[in-house]
Formats: C-alpha cells, structure tokens, sequence
C-alpha cells in the first residue's frame, strides 16, 4: 500500500501545532477553539503556510468530528428528560428565530441580494453551531449547569428546523417549483418526526443490541451506528448532527458513562479537524473588503443571541448568571452557516465572502465571550 509522505508530514505537523496550542490555552483556563480555527486559517487557501496534501483528510476529519462531538452530548440526557425540555422552550425557539433571523436578513436588503440571498443571510445569522457549543459546554465544565437543558434545546430546534429551512432554500437556490420544495420539506420533517418517535418508544433497547464486555467491539458498534444514523438524517433532509444526538440520547445509565470515557479521546482528535477545517475553508484575502460590515452584522447578533439565550435560560428558572452563560455561549456560530453559504452563494457575489467573514469572527470570539462570562478555575498540575 502506498504511503503518502506528503500526507503523513502535514497532518503530524498540524497536529503537533494544535497539541502544543491546546497546551497553552488550557493551562489558563480558556478554549482552545478560537486558536485552532486561527490555525486553520493560517494553513487554508492562500495562508501562511497551505496543506495541498491533507486538506481532504481533514475535510472527512471534520465530518467525523460533528458526529462524536453530538454523540456524546447525547449521551448526558435521557430521551425522557430532553423531550420535556425540548416541549417547554418551543416558545424560546421561536423568539430565537424572529430575533436572530432579522439582522441578516436586513443585511442581505441593504446589499441589494436577491430573495435567495436574504434568505440566505436570515439563516447565517439564526443559527447557533451545535458542535462548537457542546465542545465549550464540555470545556467549561458546564453540562450539568441549570441553564444547560435550556441551551441545548435552542440548539436542537434550530437544528430541526434546518430540516424545513434548508430545502426551502435549496429550491430557491436552483429556481425549483414550489411543489418541489414542499415535497422536500414533507419528506425531511416525516423522516425526523419517526426518528423522534422511534428514539422514545424503541431506544432503551439500543443499550442490549450495542454493548459488549470488549471495548474494542463497543467503540466500532457504537460509532459505527452513530455514522449510519447520521448519514439517514443527512439524507433525509435534516442534520446528521440529529442523527448522532438521537444515538447518544438513546443510550442511558452505566452503558453511557462507558461509552463516553471510550469516545472521548476519539471525539476530542476528530473536533480538533473540525474546528480546522472552519478556518481551511477561507480565502483571508476574500475577507477583507467586507470586514467592516461584518464586524457590525457580528456585533448585533451577538446581542440579539445573548438576549435569546436570557430568555429561554429565564424560563428554566437560572438567575442572572445563568442566563448570561447561556446566552453568550450561544453566540458563535458555525457549521450549518457554512452549508447555507455552500448552498446559496454566488461565485464573485458578496454573499459569500459576508458570511464567511461573519461566521469566522464570531466562532473566534464567541468562545472568548463566554469564558468571560463564567471563566472556569485555573487548576495547577501537580508536581511530578
């Protein structure tokens, strides 16, 4: 079999810069989220230092990266337990995406866009990125905080609702009939409804199906099941971030505490492309015409993100704390504002460029703003 040493050497480069900066940043405390997608950036098209020979790897990496990560997330809740938050902060959902939709969507009015670009633009700055929030909730130490259950529920309604929001874009994207759009949006929005369903009625016994006395064989069943899940839920329209979140949930008791200590290295190494490939995806040069505008667009909707995130973590009963936790740990955004921007930009428009420039800025600070909000206790490594 032939080894690529082109491979071999970018990959244990990047790998050993990541380690070394993740070192550094944990030793006080903070993320290191924002410097890894620095670090990305570097590296990307038209960076510092490009990686021709490992961008495809990392590209899969990264695909890998949001299924562990939400697998594991998963695996904090009961089905039971989610499903009540989940019908209780339906209202928080719903402010969360009136409130955060409009900013973008008066961008994309005032740069002159068209229906698909305003479109376009409500979605990049409605929606949260599950997976760098869940990786800041496990960072932080945070997952078992009040106002979590509420944080998470925004997540997994946007997430949903991506189910309805992407095909309709989609189709405006290609100039689809309406009919082709609704039978999208049927077919999307049926598939996760059973899923639901499925996960609550059958999932207890997903637990007797998986788990071996091996862990050799529990790590490649149960990652092997949440990759096939999550590749249904991508082809049925929704997020396989879904998909692996449904997985974890299903999982309960001694079986999940065993899983988690099993994925957590795993998840850790495959987030670490993630993260990566944020910032491999952007042209630097693309960035800057539009920085200003972006830096403004950012500015408001961390506002309007921290003031959802107030109001769902209220109804949970947090005090003042809490709700600012949860709010600006809310902020970054991430994944799905890419995928909108791969699905309705226009090569040479601003869009792209707009939105890119508008995702990096606030997954670089977004992270920074919520460990200013509750910045977690230094703890000094022992001697030896």
């Amino acid at each position: 079999m032939h080894t690529s040493i082109a491979l071999l050497l970018e990959l244990g480069i990047v790998l050993i810069v990541l380690g070394a900066v993740g070192t550094v940043t944990r030793r006080f405390g903070v993320s290191p989220i924002p410097l890894y997608l620095l670090v990305g950036l570097a590296v990307g098209e038209g960076g510092i230092a490009p990686l021709p020979a490992a961008r495809d790897f990392v590209e899969i990496g990264a695909s890998i990266g949001v299924v562990l990560l939400l697998l594991t997330l998963g695996l904090e809740f009961s089905i039971e337990e989610f499903t009540v938050t989940l019908r209780r902060h339906v209202p928080s959902g719903l402010v969360d995406m009136v409130v955060n939709a409009v900013p973008g969507a008066l961008a994309g009015w005032l740069l002159g866009l068209d229906v698909t670009g305003v479109v376009a633009m409500a979605g990049v700055t409605w929606v949260s990125s599950s997976t760098i929030v869940s990786r800041l909730l496990d960072d932080l130490h945070r997952l078992g905080n009040r106002e979590t259950p509420a944080v998470l529920s925004i997540l997994l309604l946007e997430d949903f609702a991506m189910a309805v929001y992407l095909p309709i874009l989609a189709v405006l994207a290609t100039g689809g009939t309406a009919l082709h759009g609704v039978a999208s949006v049927a077919v999307a929005v049926g598939v996760l409804l059973l899923a639901l369903g499925a996960s609550r009625r059958w999932g207890h016994r997903v637990g007797h199906l998986v788990d071996d006395r091996d862990t050799e064989q529990l790590l490649l069943r149960i990652v092997g099941l949440a990759l096939v899940v999550a590749a249904i839920a991508e082809l049925a329209g929704t997020s396989a971030a879904v998909g692996a979140f449904l997985v974890g949930l299903a999982l309960t008791g001694p079986l999940a505490d065993r899983v988690r200590s099993l994925v957590a290295p795993l998840r850790d190494l495959f987030a670490a492309a993630f993260f990566l490939a944020i910032g491999i995806s952007v042209a630097p040069a693309s960035l800057v015409p539009l920085l200003p505008l972006a830096i403004a667009l950012a500015v408001v909707s961390a506002l309007t993100k921290i003031g959802t995130g107030w109001y769902a973590a209220a109804r949970s009963g947090a005090g003042r704390r809490g709700r600012l936790r949860a709010g600006s740990v809310l902020v970054v955004r991430g994944e799905f504002s890419i995928v909108i921007v791969g699905l309705a930009a226009v090569p040479g428009g601003a869009l792209g460029p707009l939105a890119t420039a508008y995702v990096l800025i606030l997954a670089i600070t977004g992270p920074l703003l919520t460990w200013w909000f509750s910045p977690p206790r230094v703890v000094s490594a022992k001697p030896g």
